[in-house]
């Protein structure tokens, strides 16, 4: 089921409108949402237990959550 925008600002906090639309238009479930901050908040340690890098809409949210990030900085 595709997700809202309190379904995003559930897992991510408060975000940009547009950046919330964004993560709404590639199709991803909140549980894709959830996985996919994990790698991009700590890709490190995923590898370290074995799981196989992301495929699909987690790679592509992967990609906008770390896009967002250097933004900001």
């Amino acid at each position: 089921m595709t997700m809202t925008s309190d379904d995003v600002v559930a897992v991510l906090g408060p975000a940009d409108k547009m950046f919330v639309a964004e993560i709404i238009a590639t199709g991803a479930t909140q549980a894709e949402l959830a996985e996919a901050l994990a790698w991009a908040s700590n890709d490190e340690a995923l590898i370290g237990e074995g799981r196989h890098l992301p495929t699909g809409r987690v790679a592509a949210l992967v990609d906008l959550l770390r896009s967002d990030e250097e933004e900001l900085d």
